[in-house]
């Protein structure tokens, strides 16, 4: 059970969640790599009749149709009927030659995709971000001079959940504060468990009774930052749906701090062991640096193996069960009979794959957490004398 005594490390907890957030919304809000075309809406949800035109004459593209739901996007689908889309716009944030430019993204929807001199590439390479448009030599040699701080879909996926983590752990702590030293009740006989899962069997063991509270606050920050989004993401219509922790650009911000904190709370024996590995003959450490070398590389791809373990997880997940719904438009434009019968099958296997992740969204946030607390634990590590 959580003592009273505990509360600090509760608001520990929320003051990093802050800071996540922060981070986390700047790395996506500036991240256009992955970010795919717009799906049509207006300034309210409705059907942009330049993607209907489109589809109107268009076969049904699974791999579209797959990558849309995955990646980023200027706007948050709701739902499709036939060739309605219906999606939410949200904001455009661009900084361009020290201007600020604001608008919703509904604005890029005419036959151009184009607003204010700024266009979004519906093609190409670059399908996705915004450019400046035109094809004149000013506006070729200054494409790619246009900061985008937008609140994509996982950015705002990301200050939804943020929100709510802070919303449930100040409630909890101030059941706690009410409730002293009585038996845990609602939220608290939830969230209690999780908590002292991560303290005794994450932390204590891979850090140690002596070091792991220092640590704390951010295990339980990343632990249920990821858990959240993972629940969030199998939510299929809004505000669930954001595939907020299959987005690289996060997993990659995520793994940074775990780096950080390793590195800067490395201790002698932690770089004298890098550096002068024990056990190692000497002719691989000198003259050459052969170990050296390779504990260095090893440091990097730590948290590298992080960011892709968990961005690969999650997203091959979203697209298993969307390969599953493909199927039954394959199929039904062959035949109305060949469709619905693939799509008993196809929704059998979309339920399983939904359970299975469930047990994914968890295992994830585990597995992150638990390496996490690891790599600080062979950092801070203190030699035996004997």
């Amino acid at each position: 059970m959580i003592t009273s005594g505990s509360y600090a490390s509760h608001f520990r907890f929320l003051a990093v969640s802050l800071i996540l957030w922060v981070i986390f919304a700047g790395s996506v809000f500036a991240s256009a790599q992955d970010r795919t075309t717009l799906v049509p809406a207006s300034d309210s949800v409705f059907e942009h009749p330049v993607k209907a035109k489109k589809n109107a004459g268009e076969k049904f593209n699974a791999g579209e149709m797959i990558m849309e739901h995955v990646v980023d996007n200027h706007e948050w689908p709701v739902a499709e009927i036939g060739s309605l889309h219906l999606t939410i716009p949200l904001p455009v944030i661009l900084l361009y030659h020290g201007k600020l430019y604001t608008f919703m993204s509904s604005r890029f929807h005419n036959e151009s995709h184009s607003y204010l001199g700024f266009k979004l590439e519906p093609e190409g390479p670059h399908k996705g971000k915004i450019v400046l448009a035109g094809e004149g030599e000013n506006a070729q040699k200054d494409r790619h001079a246009v900061y985008d701080f937008s609140i994509t879909k996982t950015a705002l996926a990301i200050l939804m959940s943020t929100f709510l983590m802070i919303l449930i752990f100040i409630s909890v702590a101030g059941a706690y504060t009410r409730n002293k030293d009585q038996a845990p009740s609602g939220l608290q006989s939830l969230l209690e468990p999780l908590i002292i899962f991560i303290r005794d069997d994450v932390a204590k063991s891979s850090i140690g009774e002596k070091k792991y509270e220092k640590f704390m606050p951010f295990l339980l920050t990343v632990f249920f930052f990821i858990f959240f989004n993972n629940l969030f993401g199998l939510i299929p219509f809004f505000p669930g749906g954001a595939n907020v922790t299959g987005n690289i650009a996060v997993t990659l911000v995520l793994a940074v701090f775990t780096f950080v904190i390793t590195t800067i709370n490395g201790n002698k024996h932690y770089w004298v062991d890098i550096i002068n590995t024990p056990g190692v003959p000497w002719w691989l450490k000198f003259p050459i640096p052969l170990m050296p070398i390779v504990e260095i590389i090893g440091i990097i791809t730590k948290p590298f193996v992080l960011m892709i373990r968990l961005f690969a997880n999650i997203t091959a997940g979203h697209i298993i069960v969307l390969g599953f719904v493909s199927l039954i438009f394959i199929f039904g434009a062959i035949s109305v009979a060949l469709g619905l019968g693939v799509s008993v099958v196809s929704v059998a296997f979309m339920i399983f794959m939904n359970l299975l992740e469930l047990l994914v969204a968890f295992i994830q946030a585990y597995v992150f957490t638990l390496l996490s607390a690891l790599y600080f634990g062979l950092a801070t590590i203190e030699p035996e004398h004997h």
